[in-house]
């Protein structure tokens, strides 16, 4: 299994208000969901009218298809023109060697 994670730093020049800002983050999220099937969510500068922390995550089992998906998401979420894009920052995680190992130790493979 491989996960990888993003987490992109927006800034909403045009936002007024909280609820201005909800508004493009709602837009960007939802086109973004519904693109990619992938889970997104704000997570961070949530009482900032101009500024945004979103973070995602998609789970496959190839690590450089998953490295494509992510690149091609920040590249999506980018290209909406929503939000001006500060800082991005992704991680890629393979937990192949682990659920082996863990499957071994459990004696389901004997």
């Amino acid at each position: 299994m491989v996960v990888g994670t993003g987490i992109v730093d927006l800034r909403i020049p045009a936002s007024g208000s909280l609820k201005e800002k909800r508004g493009v983050l709602s837009r960007i999220i939802r086109r973004t969901q519904n693109e990619f099937n992938c889970s997104i969510a704000e997570v961070g500068d949530n009482d900032h009218w101009r500024r945004a922390r979103i973070g995602f995550c998609v789970v496959g089992n190839d690590k450089p298809y998953i490295n494509a998906k992510v690149d091609h998401i920040l590249r999506f979420i980018d290209g909406l023109m929503l939000a001006e894009m500060v800082r991005s920052r992704i991680e890629i995680v393979s937990f192949e060697d682990l659920a082996d190992a863990q499957d071994i130790e459990e004696g389901k493979f004997e």
